[in-house]
Formats: structure tokens, sequence, C-alpha cells
């Protein structure tokens, strides 16, 4: 039985990755934010909660105290579009930058920080996954596409720091359903859009990218370190 943790392990994708660890056997600890989403979802799972701001330094500190002494695999599921919950000002340079700011807090520094103060417990042989965006690579979506590239840049120095003991790589989803990432905005017309851009004509689930996140976590992906894996129906090819 392995030690999992699973930040933002609440709803969509998270939950997903959460869910087909536990039905592997796995002990599973979900992180996030809202207490009561946490709590219910554990219940559903079977697993433990933690209840932090992931992006926080001090809110990741005093959880250290919650989470297993042992981490054998831990996702960094944590982040989202922050923009879509900010009102933009226009030509207004503080709002710019606390618009980057959330960003690059939310999906990059919030794996940074529950990453290197869980790396102490990291067993021989562990396994980091970061999830990503097709946004890193340049399909749009400005602060948020510039911090999963971030991530995707700090996963590879990350690889290399870790060496035999673990491993580390990011999956990169690109549109994916059934989850809270859109807010409810996103229109038939908006899916249409994107899944005309796959190859194999549907749109991504929680679960294709909860059986990625498994296979990288797998004995059998011992030698994939510092990778960026696309998951996306081919809407980029990742070559």
């Amino acid at each position: 039985m392995r030690e999992v943790v699973v930040t933002g392990g609440g709803t969509g994708i998270g939950f997903a990755i959460a869910a087909a660890f536990a039905a592997q056997g796995d002990k599973v600890t979900i992180t996030g934010r809202r207490e009561q989403v946490l709590r219910e979802s554990a219940d559903k799972l079977g697993a433990s909660y933690a209840v932090f701001n992931a992006a926080s330094p001090v809110a990741v500190q005093e959880a250290l105290a919650h989470l297993p002494a042992t981490v054998d695999v831990l996702v960094n599921n944590a982040g989202g579009n922050t923009n879509l919950d900010r009102q933009k000002i226009e030509n207004d340079l503080m709002d710019l930058a606390e618009a980057w700011w959330a960003n690059l807090n939310a999906n990059l520094m919030s794996a940074v920080l529950v990453t290197t103060a869980l790396l102490p417990r990291l067993s021989k042989g562990g396994r980091i996954v970061s999830i990503g965006s097709i946004a890193a690579r340049g399909t749009g979506s400005g602060s948020y596409g510039a911090a999963k590239a971030a991530m995707e840049s700090w996963t590879a120095d990350l690889a290399a720091e870790l060496g035999s003991r673990a491993t580390a790589n990011v999956v990169a989803p690109g549109l994916v359903v059934d989850t809270e990432f859109f807010r409810g905005r996103l229109t038939p017309e908006g899916v249409r859009h994107r899944v005309e851009s796959t190859r194999n004509g549907r749109a991504g689930t929680p679960d294709d990218i909860a059986e990625t996140v498994l296979f990288l976590a797998s004995p059998g992906a011992g030698h994939l370190t510092g990778q960026v894996l696309h998951v996306n129906g081919g809407a980029y090819l990742g070559r």
C-alpha cells in the first residue's frame, strides 16, 4: 500500500486521480481549500484530507502535521486559471501584476511549495506528477499558460535534482469536460471548436488524466522522468 497525496483532490481531475489510486488499494490524502468539499469527497473515497492553501508557504508549513510521514506519490493538481475569477481593469499595471501573481501562485508556486515541503518524506522510487496544460504550448490563456510553462521548466530541474531517487513528470491535458475549470462559462460552441482541433474527435475526461497519472506512478514508468505527457487527443503534438 502506497501513501499518495493529491492536491486539489476534492473535485474534477484531482478527485478522479484520487479515486483511481484508492481503487488500487493505496492510502490517499486529498488537499484543498474548501473543507466541506474535501470532507465529502474523502468520505466517498475512504481517504484522508487536509485543508490548506497550497500557494501559501505558511499554510503549507502548518499542514505538514496533517500529511503522511512518508509519501510515495505526490500529485500536484491544485491550480486553475485565476483570471476566470477576476474582472480585468484596462490599462492598470497593478491589476495586471496581481493577475499574473495570482496565476503563478496558484499553478506554479503551489506545486513548488508542496513538493519542497514533502521532499524529505518522499520514498526511494517515489513519484511526483504535476498537472500542466496544453495552454503552456502557446495556445493562449496568457498568465495561466505562462505559469504552466514555468511548471514544465521547474519539473525538468526537479527531475535532475531527484536523480535516481524518484521521478518527476508533467501530465498536460487539453480540453477536459466535467470539471469546474471553466466556471460554467464554456459554451457548446467552445467545446465544438476545441474538439475539432483533436485527432480523435472527442473531449478529454478526468479519467483520461487519472489513468495517465497512474501509469507514471507505476513501476513500468521508472525510466520516465523530466517529461511532459500530452493528453489532448492530438490537439497538440508533443514532438
